[in-house]
């Protein structure tokens, strides 16, 4: 061999070694990263049980989360085991995909850590949320076989133990000053007493043992429904009495006067923290409030403008009061009122092939709410399918008072809760196989949420709003969510009262009172939560708008739509990088 031969081998070899030391690194980044989301995966599916159906696991179906103070600080320790594994981790030597994996886990962590930190988790209950409404688990539970019944069983004997966990995590926060406000808290005693019959038949605990299935024998059967009377009778009844008992001797009286959690020791920096947390930026309280602002005043002249096209001899107060009274708005029956949403849906589906490329598998129906809940909760809300696909998408409304549901509001309704809604973007988070399970179930509020009210203004292209007062139902819905800029950050952060909060949403949106009651409510009892929708809605419009202006005749709504709920439910600056490469391949690229 000649020396200038042997050169080059010895050359090529020092670069292979080379490329091999270079490449190490980052093929064992890789596999930490993944390890890291594995484990963490199985820890949460080992941790809170209650998640496990939804992957066709039955395991959990006798076991609730150990809600206990001891393991909400051992839970705590771990996520920040799992938190500092990922943050030894490079990102620079990770694969994009991966890059993005780490990023989002290590977020939802250290939010986690920092609302523990902050004690709102001590904050355990408001009217939506608590072991008041643990009746709720049926509407998820499958009831096919014995073993699922007798799992039901298990769940109602443990919870007793439950209750006296959630007593010990407002006693907590009574001692550091965490504790919900007392309008919220006022209510829940009401949903204790609606949970305990001296019949147990009439149990919201025992509607799942009214209609066994047949191939379970008669004398199952009975042997489970004389189990179920019994511990309702002689464990739940008495454990949720004294439950009730201590809300309101203990618990009522040390809850908080105001409304907002600025009222608390370290409150507006709780709240802070909370507005970064659910929008997934950086923006200040104070900014939040003037966009909230903002966007009332400029909805409000699209509203003018309807009510001069009807005619209407007044200003918007007094269109608004014409809406909320007039009879020809509603519907007489809560039988009427379904249909009416169930025909609304029904024309959806057929439009959704103008605006993508790729639809969900998975299909979804229209529910009641549950009677049990359905005075103290909102007019609609979605469960997601179960990922396993043995449970459709639910679309939930309320049918409590009809009166006060208007025919205006259901197509921008259904359209935000089912498609192009939740539904659509979350059943196909759900198939997107390459990605790591917790992305494919991530709940990010500001995207899922800004997504939903984004898809309110699909109405439009989808042939909705034909007459003007579902234009003027779109602009309500807009409209409401613009002011809960204004009254969350109003309350939580500048100390407004509740009577305020209510005024101003009542000057400014056409819902009806007791419905803008239960939303001023609902923000008191979850604070943040609200600023998510709008500020989603604005990045998704701003991303839209600057691709339709850079791309002109070539834009392609569906390629937007469709690339745009590629990657799941993402923060929002993710979301902005993410569409910023797609528009500049679609710019380098024209078809």
């Amino acid at each position: 061999m000649g020396k200038t031969a042997f050169n080059k081998r010895l050359l090529g070899g020092f670069f292979l070694v080379l490329i091999n030391l270079m490449t190490q690194p980052a093929q064992a980044d890789n596999a930490a990263l993944e390890q890291v989301v594995t484990e963490h995966w199985q820890w949460s599916l080992e941790n809170y049980p209650e998640m496990r159906l939804g992957y066709g696991d039955r395991s959990g179906n006798a076991l609730w989360t150990d809600m206990s103070l001891a393991a909400q600080g051992t839970r705590q320790e771990a996520l920040k085991r799992f938190a500092q594994r990922l943050s030894v981790i490079e990102p620079a030597d990770l694969s994009a995909s991966n890059r993005l994996n780490r990023q989002m886990l290590l977020r939802e962590l250290d939010d986690e850590i920092s609302a523990y930190d902050q004690g709102l988790n001590l904050i355990a209950i408001n009217m939506r949320s608590g072991p008041q409404h643990a009746h709720g688990m049926t509407e998820r539970l499958p009831f096919t076989t014995e073993q699922d019944y007798r799992d039901w069983l298990a769940r109602l004997r443990a919870l007793p133990g439950q209750l006296t966990q959630y007593q010990a995590m407002l006693d907590a926060g009574i001692a550091r000053d965490r504790v919900q406000a007392r309008v919220i808290m006022q209510r829940v005693p009401e949903q204790i007493d609606r949970v305990i019959a001296t019949d147990p038949e009439q149990s919201p605990f025992f509607k799942a043992f009214k209609q066994i299935p047949e191939n379970i024998d008669p004398e199952t059967t009975a042997t489970l429904q004389d189990q179920a009377r019994t511990v309702i009778s002689e464990q739940l009844n008495p454990a949720y009495r004294a439950f009730g008992t201590y809300i309101v001797e203990s618990y009522l009286p040390a809850t908080r006067s105001a409304p907002g959690l600025g009222s608390l020791e370290g409150g507006k920096a709780a709240y802070r923290f909370l507005a970064s947390h659910y929008t997934t930026t950086d923006l200040s309280p104070e900014t939040i409030h003037q966009i909230g602002l903002d966007e009332v005043l400029r909805i409000r002249g699209e509203m003018e403008a309807v009510i001069a096209e009807v005619g209407f001899d007044g200003d918007i107060a007094a269109f608004n009061a014409f809406l909320r009274t007039d009879p020809q708005f509603y519907y007489e029956t809560p039988e009427a009122l379904l249909e009416g949403y169930q025909a609304v849906s029904k024309r959806l589906d057929p439009e959704l092939v103008k605006l993508f490329g790729k639809l969900p598998r998975m299909p979804y129906g229209v529910r009641p709410i549950p009677e049990e809940i359905a005075p103290d909760t909102t007019t609609a809300y979605y469960m997601p399918p179960a990922a396993d696909g043995s449970r459709p998408g639910w679309y939930y409304v309320n049918l409590h008072q009809p009166e006060v549901r208007p025919k205006f509001e259901m197509e921008v309704l259904s359209v935000h809760e089912s498609v192009p809604g939740h539904h659509l973007q979350i059943a196909l988070a759900q198939e997107l196989s390459e990605l790591p399970e917790f992305r494919r179930r991530a709940g990010v509020t500001a995207f899922v949420e800004g997504w939903g009210l984004y898809s309110e203004r699909l109405g439009y292209d989808m042939g909705l709003y034909t007459d003007p007062y579902s234009r003027y139902g779109q602009l309500v819905y807009d409209m409401w969510r613009a002011v809960r800029l204004v009254v969350d950050t109003g309350m939580h952060y500048f100390g407004w009262s509740r009577a305020r909060a209510i005024e101003f949403f009542l000057a400014n949106a056409a819902k009806t009172e007791a419905d803008i009651v239960n939303e001023i409510d609902r923000y008191i009892g979850w604070p943040g939560q609200a600023l998510a929708y709008k500020i989603g809605q604005l990045k998704i419009l701003a991303l839209r708008r600057q691709a339709e202006e850079q791309l002109g005749e070539a834009f392609d709504i569906r390629a937007f739509h469709d690339h745009l709920l590629g990657a799941g439910a993402i923060p929002l600056d993710v979301l902005e990088a993410r569409m910023a490469t797609w528009l500049q391949a679609q710019t380098d690229n024209p078809s």
